[in-house]
């Protein structure tokens, strides 16, 4: 794997950029070099054809400063061990940018779960769990859904939970089915978080109401916010997933794709996208571009076909350090992941809230709290950006890197 493409190197070499600007305890930076616990498990699975085959899991827990180590799982084939670490150090500065009592951890089995039965997948799920039992729990480390993991095998994973501790427990996992513990909300929160900040970026360089987006990826995340934004006055003008992008310049009718994809397994062949023979979505020109699939996808390669003014990261690190350096240049306003995609993480801390109240909110509660929480956060971010006369992303780490260094001191662990 080539170092700008290593997920984990990427993220120390933002954190190395920070610690330039904020100059914290060399004692403190010594300790974020590194998650302070990573587990890999062996999760054996007797699949349908009565074979056991064993698949390798990983958690990192990166920092629990704040509070709990709090992370998704994702099931993908392409997990390893680098971009586990990655989006545990991720979360860490995500909680902290929020400013929500959380650490930051990251799960993942590799395993691509599309070829698995439903009865597989549960074993797999339950098997997961049972592996990393001991190394979770309410005031410990706190699981959620993430690539290719949903409510259903949260639903799973905290019935593992239970039946193992001998007792309810419902605040050990969040992104749960409602009827289980879950939360109003929390199916769109990283959306609905994201258009939150967008709403702020886009006030900020006076872009207007009816401004063009380009959309990749368009599953949980990018789905959920396409809609939001075209019901908000946005034009969403091209769409892509896996295996391919749509364009429409006249906009696109999200809840048409949406209808399309399930259909047909992707937004490929709508009948309501122009026929054009440049499709890479980072090229299409948009006033917006968002993405919001896998890490990596803005590179030093492609970088210069990228027309946008503003970019919101709803993807984990989908710029690499080289890239994040030429859109600075080119003065290409950045809202940076662990700000632009915290949504999901803000409406699990108030699932656990919920949780340990045993009392739950209202949809328009729930929103009412994310709202002020993202936009409380971006002007924080803003601010940091404004005071060291940096990026929006590097505002944003100062921030979160502050934040948690202050608890490590405060905890006498420099």
């Amino acid at each position: 794997m080539s170092k700008n493409n290593d997920a984990f190197a990427n993220a120390l070499s933002q954190l190395a950029q920070v610690q330039k600007l904020i100059k914290i305890d060399q004692n403190i930076f010594a300790q974020l070099q590194t998650p302070q616990r990573i587990l890999e498990v062996s999760i054996p699975v007797k699949m349908d054809n009565g074979k056991i085959q064993v698949f390798t899991g990983y958690r990192s827990q990166f920092n629990d400063a704040r509070g709990p180590f709090k992370g998704g799982i994702r099931f993908h084939q392409d997990v390893n061990i680098s971009e586990v670490k990655a989006l545990s150090a991720w979360m860490t500065w995500k909680t902290a940018v929020v400013d929500i009592p959380l650490g930051g951890g990251k799960g993942g089995v590799i395993v691509d779960s599309k070829k698995l039965s439903p009865g597989e997948l549960e074993r797999l799920s339950r098997g997961y769990l049972q592996a990393i039992f001991k190394f979770v729990g309410p005031n410990l480390d706190v699981p959620a859904p993430d690539v290719y993991t949903d409510p259903k095998i949260m639903g799973w994973m905290l019935d593992e939970y239970e039946k193992i501790a001998g007792f309810h427990q419902p605040g050990v996992i969040t992104g749960k089915p409602l009827s289980i513990g879950g939360s109003q909300a929390r199916g769109y929160s990283t959306a609905q978080g994201a258009f939150f900040v967008l709403r702020q970026a886009a006030q900020k360089m006076g872009l207007r109401k009816d401004a063009t987006v380009a959309i990749e990826g368009f599953g949980n995340a990018g789905a959920h916010l396409a809609e939001i934004l075209q019901k908000n006055g946005y034009r969403i003008v091209a769409l892509s997933d896996s295996k391919g992008t749509i364009v429409n310049f006249m906009g696109l009718d999200v809840a048409g794709v949406k209808k399309h994809k399930a259909k047909t397994g992707s937004v490929v062949g709508y009948s309501g996208a122009e026929k054009i023979k440049n499709l890479s979505i980072l090229s299409q020109a948009a006033d917006i571009f968002v993405p919001s699939a896998l890490e990596n996808s803005i590179t030093a390669e492609n970088v210069k076909n990228i027309k946008a003014k503003l970019i919101v990261e709803v993807a984990n690190g989908p710029t690499t350090p080289e890239a994040d350096a030429i859109l600075a240049k080119k003065n290409i306003l950045v809202v940076p992941d662990i700000l632009a995609n915290a949504g999901g993480v803000v409406v699990s801390y108030l699932e656990q809230v919920q949780n340990a109240y045993g009392y739950y909110w209202s949809e328009q509660k729930v929103l009412k709290k994310l709202e002020d929480i993202m936009t409380k956060s971006f002007a924080a971010v803003w601010k940091e950006k404004m005071k060291h006369a940096t990026t929006l992303r590097m505002g944003a780490y100062a921030l979160a890197v502050e934040r948690v260094a202050q608890a490590m001191q405060d905890r006498g662990r420099n």
